[in-house]
C-alpha cells in the first residue's frame, strides 16, 4: 500500500537492506542516482554505486577487475586521460567521507553485461534491489516512437537487469525530463508511455529533488566538482538538471558544448520519474531480440532492423499547454 507520505518508489525499497544503484545509459548517468543513494543510505540501507562506463576500462590495471567486465574504481585508480566519470565520482565521495568505490561495466551486449551484474551482486554478498538510473527519459521509449534518443546502452542495462534471477526488486528512476529532446525524443510520447505503465501498475510516481535538501545540495556539489574535473567534456544532462534544481530557467549556459543549441531548463528536469523495471521491459517491443547480443554494435543492429520492420511509427505530438 502506498501513501502520499511515502512515494511508491521508496515504499518498494522500504524492506530492502542492500541496494545497488547503477547508471543505465553510460557517461555520467550514475550521478543521477547519487541523491537516491544518499537518501537510502540515510535510511540505513547498504548502498552501492555502479555505472555503464564510456571510459577506456580495458586499459586499467588487472587488480581493479573483480571479474570479466566489472571493475572496482577507487579514487586512486590509474587511467589514461581525464574523462573517467566513475573515478571522478569516487574522488568526490572520498572528499565527503562516504564509501568511495564505484563499480564500472564496459560497453557490451546483454549476455556479458548480465554476467557482469551477476558477478557484482555475488561480490556484494547479494542485493535486495537494483535501481537503474537514467539521465533523461529515453529508457522509457518502447520502440515504435518517432525518435528513440540513444537507446543502446539503456536497453542493454534494462535487458541485463530484468533477466537477472533472485533480485526481489528491480526499479528504474529517470532524472532530467526534457534533456533528450536534442536526440529526437518527443516528451509527449514519454508521458503517454508513463500513462500506459500506470495502467499496468508499473508506474511508481514522481518526486522532486529540492535544492534545500541534503541530497540536493550534495548533488549540486558533486556535479560542480565533476565539471571542474572534466572541463572539456562536462555532463550536459547533469548540468541541465543541476541548473533546474537551482531554479534556473530557459536557455541556461554552463558549457561551451551546448553552443549553437537552445536549451529549455525548467522545473520538470528536477523530477524523478520512477517505474518498475520488469513492467517497463514487458512493454518494450524489441527487448527480447537483444537477449543473445555480446557486443554493443549488435544491439545497434538489432534496433535498426526492428525499426525497419515497424510499420507506422507513433508521430511526435506537440505538448498542448
Amino acid at each position: 500500500m502506498f501513501t502520499l507520505q511515502e512515494p511508491p518508489f521508496f515504499a518498494r525499497l522500504r524492506d530492502a537492506h542492500r541496494v545497488l544503484i547503477a547508471g543505465a545509459g553510460g557517461g555520467f548517468d550514475v550521478y543521477a542516482g547519487l541523491p537516491l543513494a544518499l537518501a537510502l543510505r540515510s535510511a540505513g540501507k547498504d548502498v552501492h554505486l555502479a555505472n555503464l562506463s564510456f571510459a577506456d576500462l580495458y586499459g586499467l590495471d588487472t587488480e581493479v577487475w573483480l571479474d570479466h567486465d566489472v571493475a572496482a574504481i577507487r579514487p586512486d585508480t590509474a587511467a589514461r586521460g581525464d574523462y573517467f566519470p566513475e573515478r571522478t565520482l569516487a574522488r568526490w565521495l572520498a572528499e565527503q567521507d562516504l564509501p568511495s568505490t564505484v563499480y564500472a561495466f564496459p560497453q557490451t551486449g546483454v549476455r556479458p553485461l548480465r554476467a557482469a551484474y551477476r558477478a557484482l551482486v555475488d561480490h556484494l554478498g547479494g542485493v535486495d534491489a537494483i535501481v537503474l538510473v537514467d539521465g533523461g527519459t529515453d529508457i522509457l521509449m518502447r520502440g515504435d516512437e518517432h525518435g528513440l534518443g540513444t537507446p543502446e546502452e539503456d536497453m542493454a542495462s534494462l535487458a541485463a537487469v530484468t533477466g537477472l534471477e533472485g533480485i526481489p526488486r528491480r526499479l528504474v528512476a529517470c532524472l532530467g525530463f526534457g534533456v533528450d529532446a536534442h536526440h529526437g525524443v518527443n516528451h509527449s510520447l514519454v508521458l503517454e508511455n508513463l500513462a500506459a505503465l500506470e495502467r499496468d501498475g508499473s508506474y511508481l510516481g514522481a518526486f522532486s529533488l529540492p535544492p534545500g535538501s541534503r541530497e540536493g545540495a550534495l548533488y549540486l556539489d558533486a556535479v560542480a566538482h565533476a565539471q571542474r574535473c572534466t572541463p572539456d567534456h562536462p555532463s550536459i544532462v547533469n548540468g541541465s538538471v543541476a541548473a533546474a534544481v537551482r531554479g534556473d530557467f530557459g536557455d541556461v549556459r554552463f558549457t561551451e558544448r551546448t553552443k549553437g543549441s537552445e536549451l529549455f531548463v525548467n522545473p520538470l528536469m528536477a523530477l524523478y520519474f520512477c517505474v518498475d523495471a520488469t513492467g517497463l521491459a514487458r512493454r518494450n517491443l524489441y527487448l527480447d531480440r537483444l537477449e543473445n547480443t555480446a557486443l554493443m554494435r549488435q544491439i545497434s543492429s538489432v534496433i535498426a532492423e526492428f525499426r525497419d520492420e515497424v510499420g507506422r511509427q507513433r508521430p511526435p505530438r506537440a505538448f498542448p499547454h
